[in-house]
């Protein structure tokens, strides 16, 4: 039988800095080459929900703006309202995939 007290427990890897759970993440999916975890970190990036285009050449420019926005959400800059949600998420990798890797 489990201890609910250690289930409560939180996770040591809570009193990290969002940048380094996603460093420490990051490096371990690319270890694994675990292209479906930053497929789900790349949808649940602020900037992802603002692609706006209707297929004109006129529209490549927010394209482009919307590219550059997600590589910065990307590598740690302005998680906004999505920082929680994506520290849990990178927490849960690493705790799941991160055995024995380090």
């Amino acid at each position: 039988m489990t201890d609910p007290a250690a289930e409560a427990a939180p996770s040591p890897l809570e009193s990290l800095s969002t940048e380094e759970l996603r460093e420490r993440a990051f490096a371990l999916a690319r270890k694994r080459l675990d292209l479906a975890f930053f497929w789900d970190v790349i949808e649940h990036l602020p900037h992802s929900y603002n692609a706006e285009t209707d297929g004109s050449v006129g529209s490549i420019g927010s394209v482009i703006d919307n590219i550059v926005e997600t590589y910065q959400e990307f590598h740690g800059r302005g998680y906004g309202e999505e920082e929680p949600l994506l520290r849990a998420a990178f927490v849960d990798y690493i705790e799941k995939h991160g055995k024995g890797s380090r």
